[in-house]
């Protein structure tokens, strides 16, 4: 039963190709949603300090960065490599090591070299981080100079800084290595939701929906032989955005590609389900299609695709928590960037089969049976 179910199906998606409406529901959430989602100025940055020096000097310059409205002291270490685990594990987003002798070497006059590094998964936030610390630094060697002044040491010169940057993940920092996972994210999300949420709500309008309700189908069987077709055009538009990606632009994941496809098959599953939840609901097109595009923009503008989520306010940082687009965005960064494997990323695997399970169990349920 289940073969002539798919037999029908794709034939149904060849057959009857559709045309894109012009929405009304796009312009409203994007004047609506952009003034607190496209805030480009980046704040609440997580520092780490490697403290080397332990002194008077370097107390004063951690209070002083940590006191920026840029940054949120997060770590204090006082071994390197122990500081960079928490940058790699997501603890810090920027490190500051303070070397040993600092306030020594500040009031001998010599030079003094702070080194900054920054996670550039996001290279935007890790550019423009690093500068702001490094401005941070040199104020901090001007104010110093005036306190040392006004001791007593008159004709001093200013401290000499030197500020070493070293980007993590994305040493370019290439706009194009951050955001070509999460425009991958976006195709695949366009097509299962878009054709599964167009698809039981299309038989309605032709009719042919009264054929399959009069017949023993199970409702469960029904629903899988909708999903299933969108599930193969889903990895199929994985698999094309993977291939353009590397053949246009470069990108390559650094972890394995068996790690995207098993997160990819749980968001795939989540996608068409929830499509299949918004086809159950609409009895028009048109309907489907408002519907379809009212969440879709929502969860695009608030999954951290284009802006840092740090830069939402509170009460926006929470709804996103129940976005599936968020974690799927979220883990192929990961994996594009940082090469994670499948035991980094259980949080994200976690709340994808969450809700998987809780949008195709709606689908099977939400469907209504009747002539």
């Amino acid at each position: 039963m289940l073969k002539f179910l798919l037999e029908k199906e794709f034939k149904q998606i060849f057959r009857n190709p559709f045309l894109l409406k012009l929405l009304v529901v796009m312009p409203l959430m994007i004047i609506v949603l952009f003034p607190y989602v496209t805030n480009q100025e980046i704040r609440n940055v997580k520092l780490g300090v490697v403290d080397c020096d332990h002194s008077t000097a370097s107390h004063r310059l951690i209070q002083k960065a940590a006191s920026s409205p840029y940054f949120r002291l997060t770590d204090i270490s006082s071994a390197y490599n122990e500081a960079l685990r928490g940058v790699e594990a997501g603890k810090s987003d920027i490190l500051l090591e303070i070397p040993q002798d600092f306030e020594r070497s500040l009031k001998r006059n010599e030079d003094t070299q702070v080194q900054i590094t920054a996670n550039s998964v996001n290279g935007t936030q890790g550019a423009l981080g690093s500068r702001y610390l490094s401005s941070i630094v040199l104020d901090y060697g001007n104010e110093f100079r005036e306190k040392e002044y006004h001791e007593g040491f008159s004709g001093m010169d200013i401290p000499i800084f030197q500020t070493q940057m070293n980007y993590r993940f994305n040493p370019t920092l290439d706009y194009k290595v951050f955001m070509i996972p999460g425009l991958i994210v976006v195709l695949v999300t366009l097509l299962c939701c878009a054709l599964t949420a167009l698809n039981i709500v299309g038989e309605k309008e032709s009719g042919t929906i009264e054929q399959i309700n009069v017949t023993p189908v199970p409702k469960s069987l029904f629903i899988l032989a909708k999903l299933m077709p969108n599930w193969i055009i889903g990895f199929l538009a994985l698999s094309f955005g993977m291939v353009f990606a590397w053949l246009i632009h470069g990108v390559v994941p650094e972890g394995s590609l068996f790690t995207v496809f098993v997160l990819s098959a749980l968001y795939v599953l989540a996608a068409s389900g929830m499509g299949m939840v918004i086809s159950n609901y609409s009895k028009t097109m048109q309907q489907a299609m408002f519907v379809m595009f009212f969440f879709l923009i929502t969860m695009m503008l608030t999954c951290g695709l284009f802006t840092p989520l740090n830069s939402m306010p509170e009460w926006m940082q929470i709804i996103t928590k129940i976005n599936p687009v968020l974690y799927f965005v979220e883990a192929m960064r990961l994996i594009y960037l940082k090469g994670s494997s499948l035991s980094e990323l259980i949080p994200n695997i976690l709340w994808l089969c969450a809700f998987a399970v809780f949008f195709n169990v709606w689908a099977v349920r939400s469907y209504k049976k009747s002539v």
